[in-house]
């Protein structure tokens, strides 16, 4: 089996499409890159049912778009046949875990991303920069601090980027990464394993190998991703991504239905 389970609903030009005909257009792509199933996860804040959950500008300013007719599109292209999961990346708030429960808790999701993009206002992979501001060190820190909160907080089935830390090519050497494995262990929740790395400053995959190594002894299950914001990108190095995954010992990747999760042999 394989799954893309990280795609934004765009077009070709890369603009917002929350239709069912932008859901083809990723499907096709997919048909010809061997890839099974797809999950849409688009970003939480684009939605005004979760404004009150934002005070970031970056987040605030993209909050335009309505949640139903998003998950309307996808649903309907489920109800069509085509091999699509209804998914959403949901960025942490600490503190805000109630709220976010609330607003998410209607919908029928598949599967819910994980993932860190702030902290006290200041970007992991965008302006304004954490790392500008508190250095390599403290980043990583507080990085994979807020990440153990979050996998713990029962929100979310899979953590995104996991080690997104790293995306500008900043690294701490030698970094221990037990913590936060017994973290994701204890919390059941699944990580995943992503190509958009390859397309960032950093230049390789999310997570780092080792990393990966120590959630593999832990029975830490995985999910696959592109990040695709454009269908062009579905399945992007997915050779890699396998290669990766077989390198720790992984041979399942988690599928999910209704946020129920089943393990089958990785394609």
């Amino acid at each position: 089996m394989i799954v893309d389970y990280h795609m934004h609903l765009r077009n070709k030009r890369e603009e917002i499409a929350h239709d069912t005909d932008s859901v083809e257009q990723f499907v096709e792509v997919a048909r010809t890159e061997g890839i099974d199933e797809i999950g849409f996860t688009e970003h939480i804040y684009y939605f005004t049912q979760t404004r009150a959950l934002w005070s970031v500008p970056y987040q605030v300013e993209r909050c335009r778009y309505d949640l139903d007719r998003y998950v309307d599109a996808i649903l309907q292209a489920r109800d069509r046949g085509l091999p699509v999961k209804l998914g959403l990346e949901v960025d942490y708030v600490p503190g805000r875990e109630d709220e976010t429960r609330a607003i998410l808790d209607p919908y029928p999701w598949d599967f819910l991303l994980g993932s860190v993009h702030f902290i006290d206002g200041l970007g992991i992979d965008g302006a304004p920069r954490l790392v500008d501001h508190v250095g390599v060190d403290e980043t990583w820190r507080l990085y994979f601090e807020t990440l153990a909160i979050a996998a713990r907080s029962g929100l979310f089935d899979s953590l995104s980027h996991p080690d997104l830390a790293k995306v500008h090519g900043n690294r701490v050497d030698g970094f221990d990464y037990t913590e936060i494995a017994d973290a994701i262990a204890d919390s059941g929740v699944a990580v995943e394993v992503s190509t958009a790395g390859l397309r960032k400053p950093v230049g390789e995959l999310y997570p780092h190998p080792d990393f990966l190594a120590v959630c593999r002894e832990r029975n830490v299950p995985i999910t696959t991703g592109s990040d695709a914001h454009v269908p062009d990108l579905v399945g992007r190095d997915f050779d890699r991504a396998r290669e990766l995954l077989r390198s720790a010992g992984y041979e399942t990747v988690t599928v999910f239905e209704r946020r129920h999760a089943r393990q089958e042999p990785i394609g």
